[in-house]
């Protein structure tokens, strides 16, 4: 949607290619709700990003390119094609490949800045591993904070795919980030500003704006290192190419 853009990943993934030894990244903005079409997976070039939205997974109605999307996810997990899902984009993905998003969680919207806390195979992770690397992970009674990102969601995966590999959660909803083949979902917003993130508060009368301004001007530096981490991460799975089985 025009209200979620792509955002600090823009200037983050140019920072990220500009060693001039290797690929430069450009990026190709797909606008499926002005009625530019849902591209297929050989037309994705190296790499995929979904982004979030205020729709829901299953808002095939009101936003009818939803079905092409989740089944171009599907299809790049399968394909090798390294795939980045955001919030709404991660959710997405999660259905796509056998998971299940419930709208309007019992839980409630999970707002401001929240501690991601890594699951044992992060550490291992060609996207968070960086972030997770010497962070004790999730088990019975303790775990560390892989990083502070910023949240602003209602709906939630509450069941992964049979074949995803579980990476993170956090306190309030534990599906945080995972993956299926050769995509990866992340249900907090690594990409977001502080202009976009005041401007989603606004919209939602349950949140207190000057809260999760004031949580998100307290962890600013937390929240930029994570996500130029992940950038820096995307970027390079990019860059190599299509994932191999082994390691997608």
């Amino acid at each position: 949607m025009p209200s979620v853009p792509t955002d600090r990943f823009v200037p983050w993934l140019a920072d990220a290619s500009a060693d001039r030894l290797r690929p430069t990244l450009s990026l190709h903005i797909v606008r499926p709700w002005a009625g530019e079409p849902v591209p297929t997976v050989d037309e994705c070039g190296a790499g995929l990003l979904v982004l979030g939205g205020q729709q829901d997974a299953y808002d095939d109605v009101a936003s009818p390119w939803l079905p092409a999307t989740r089944d171009l996810l599907a299809a790049a997990a399968a394909a090798g094609l390294p795939t980045l899902g955001i919030c709404l984009g991660a959710q997405l993905l999660a259905v796509a490949t056998g998971g299940r998003v419930q709208v309007a969680a019992p839980p409630g919207r999970e707002s401001g800045v929240v501690g991601i806390r890594p699951r044992p195979a992060a550490a291992q992770d060609q996207l968070l591993g960086g972030l997770a690397a010497g962070v004790p992970a999730e088990h019975p009674g303790s775990a560390g904070v892989l990083a502070m990102m910023p949240s602003m969601h209602a709906d939630a995966i509450v069941e992964l795919p049979e074949s995803a590999v579980w990476l993170a959660s956090s306190t309030l909803y534990p599906f945080q980030a995972f993956r299926v083949g050769s995509a990866w979902g992340v249900q907090f917003h690594p990409e977001v500003s502080l202009e976009t993130f005041t401007a989603w508060a606004e919209l939602h009368d349950e949140v207190d704006t000057d809260d999760v301004v004031a949580q998100f001007r307290e962890h600013a530096a937390e929240i930029e290192h994570g996500g130029r981490s992940i950038a820096a991460a995307f970027a390079s799975l990019v860059r190599e190419g299509s994932l191999t089985p082994a390691t997608a």
